[in-house]
């Protein structure tokens, strides 16, 4: 006589798969191997299980329980997943990386020796799959630094020979690994204040930050000279020189874009032109004096006028160009006398007119 308490399908589970990978994970990864095989296609990787039904089919376990013990399994190896955490999302998207039933009837990879027990050796030219390395990147962790690694954990594992049920999960934790201590020393070199030095660079996270944020590159490159050149002259140290530059940048482009907005029509330069007082504005906030940049007015000007040249923003001319001289004008210790004529050109001889006002107001070999 059937008990009255088993009244819907029992979940059937391989004794040897909990022993391996754990007696939730197993229930679990039973449970979306089911899942997957209703209704699925010949040959297809990927498959969707609602939130809801995954919760339904497991009401012992929360909402927080399925999304750890999915999480282990991704860790493990065993199951790949292409979905926010349940948290965040309506279903659970999915690939089964291993066989739900017994993993011994797996058949092994060409290079690797199973000793028993689902696990394997690691093979001497053994790769991680593109899926993990998908998984790593996911993280923050660029690929090229991700396969930097890979032969330090072939030859490590290869020495031990230890063998393991997924070197796809440990080769994923061994570089999260890595990379967590490559932060944590960076943020330990970085906590001694420093100056700017004269070589000084946004880092590629400042870098990419401003991007996002839609800031041109162009413009990131043409604040970088005069940002170095303030601080080198106030002699301050700090450690959080990409975060000042990024706070720099996001200014000067608020206002640079409101400016340039109003400002947008092709035409050629009016002969009485004056930059907007949004442009000194501007100038002003990358530590240009506003002096300077009246006085290579008449030059720029002149040379406009005569070209006949079209452009949108005649303010956004001027402001490059400005920015082009102000950041040559103190290089190699140029002085203030030397900015309005006789200043020499950085590698050679000469004031400013060894060379044409074209090529000064083309050139940005300066932010290369």
């Amino acid at each position: 006589m059937a008990s009255s308490l088993i009244h819907e399908r029992t979940l059937l589970i391989s004794p040897t798969l909990a022993a391996t990978i754990g007696l939730e994970e197993a229930v679990m990864l039973q449970l979306l191997h089911d899942a997957a095989q209703f209704g699925a296609r010949p040959g297809q990787r990927w498959h969707e299980i609602d939130k809801e039904e995954l919760l339904r089919l497991l009401p012992f376990w929360s909402e927080r329980d399925c999304q750890r013990i999915s999480a282990s399994l991704r860790d493990k190896g065993v199951l790949a997943i292409d979905s926010p955490p349940l948290e965040q999302t309506h279903c659970l998207r999915f690939a089964l990386e291993e066989p739900a039933a017994a993993p011994a009837a797996r058949a092994p990879r060409p290079a690797e020796t199973r000793p028993g027990g689902g696990k394997a050796l690691i093979a001497t030219r053994w790769q991680p799959d593109e899926e993990v390395l998908r998984q790593i990147a996911l993280h923050g962790i660029p690929r090229a630094f991700a396969e930097a690694q890979l032969d330090e954990f072939v030859l490590y594992w290869s020495d031990r020979g230890e063998p393991a049920f997924s070197w796809n999960a440990k080769f994923r934790a061994h570089v999260i690994r890595r990379w967590r201590e490559q932060e944590a020393n960076t943020e330990v070199q970085e906590d001694v204040p420093r100056p700017i030095g004269a070589d000084w660079e946004p880092g590629p996270d400042a870098m990419e930050i401003l991007v996002r944020a839609g800031v041109s590159r162009h413009f990131i490159e043409d604040a970088v000279p005069e940002f170095v050149l303030y601080w080198t002259e106030r002699r301050e140290a700090s450690r959080t020189w990409n975060s000042r530059f990024v706070t720099h940048v996001k200014r000067q482009w608020a206002r640079y874009t409101q400016t340039m907005d109003l400002d947008s029509e092709p035409r050629r330069i009016p002969a009485n032109w004056e930059p907007a007082a949004d442009v000194y504005d501007i100038l002003r906030m990358a530590n240009i004096d506003a002096a300077f940049a009246r006085a290579l007015l008449p030059e720029f000007l002149m040379f406009w006028t005569d070209s006949g040249a079209v452009y949108p923003s005649w303010n956004s001319k001027f402001l490059q160009h400005v920015k082009y001289h102000w950041a040559r004008s103190h290089r190699a210790g140029d002085t203030a006398e030397q900015t309005h004529g006789t200043r020499q050109r950085p590698g050679g001889t000469g004031n400013t007119r060894s060379r044409s006002l074209a090529e000064d107001l083309t050139d940005r070999s300066w932010a290369d």
